[in-house]
């Protein structure tokens, strides 16, 4: 199993969640939400784990929280994993339309220096300014679109540009979600959770996504299961 998108760190029951995580073996993302909150989420699990954790500045935080870039900045050679990241554009979120793209932009910028880092990106209400950003910005790592709701026309552009995607089980409930993942390279796409906002229960979410990629790719479980892993061994290899 694989979740490339959740917040450990925000989950009701953090060690119970953990341990069923590493009992399973399953692949995980731990994202976080503020470049403060990186540290002592990184220490929720051993250092062997196969739960990775991600620097994070989520573009809804920005404008509360705008002064923790050169936090972001030190933390950010401690891990190859960065998110979530990205741009929010919702009404709520218009008054830190311009911090939010400052921020994304910095992030992006010192991603680029070492071209290795792996990204998870929110774009809500945002594509095509996301994907700006990321065609302004050539090296700065892979970017994974989180929940991508885009149009058609925004999803061609990334995947013309070399995006990846994390799909969760809410997003292939619909008929809508279901015919973008079906536009999808296959080899570029990766299960998650976005627990605890989609899921308290890791696992069983993870179990929805996998059945319905298996009916959008017409395969079995176990080939689906197969691809994905596939996938995520070249992506961090």
């Amino acid at each position: 199993m694989i979740d490339f998108h959740c917040h450990l760190d925000l989950m009701e029951d953090r060690t119970s969640t953990i341990q069923k995580l590493e009992a399973a073996q399953a692949y995980v993302l731990s994202v976080t939400t503020i470049p403060k909150a990186y540290p002592k989420t990184s220490r929720l699990v051993k250092k062997n784990s196969r739960i990775r954790t991600a620097l994070g500045y989520h573009p809804q935080l920005v404008g509360e929280r705008p002064n923790e870039m050169p936090l972001f900045e030190r933390l950010l050679r401690e891990t190859r994993y960065v998110g979530e990241v990205g741009l929010d554009g919702g009404k709520e979120f218009v008054g830190s339309k311009e911090a939010q793209a400052k921020v994304f932009a910095e992030i992006l910028s010192l991603c680029r220096t070492e071209r290795t880092k792996i990204i998870s990106i929110h774009s809500r209400h945002a594509a095509d300014a996301v994907l700006d950003k990321i065609e302004e910005h050539p090296g700065c790592g892979i970017p994974v679109l989180h929940w991508f709701t885009g149009s058609r026309a925004e999803l061609e552009r990334a995947i013309k540009l070399g995006c990846w995607f994390s799909v969760g089980a809410p997003m292939l409930r619909s008929a809508k979600g279901r015919a973008a993942v079906s536009l999808m390279p296959r080899e570029r796409i990766l299960t998650e959770t976005d627990a605890p906002f989609a899921s308290n229960d890791v696992l069983s979410s993870l179990s929805k996504a996998t059945r319905g990629l298996s009916n959008v790719w017409r395969m079995d479980t176990a080939e689906t299961k197969n691809t994905l892993k596939s996938n995520l061994a070249r992506l961090v290899g």
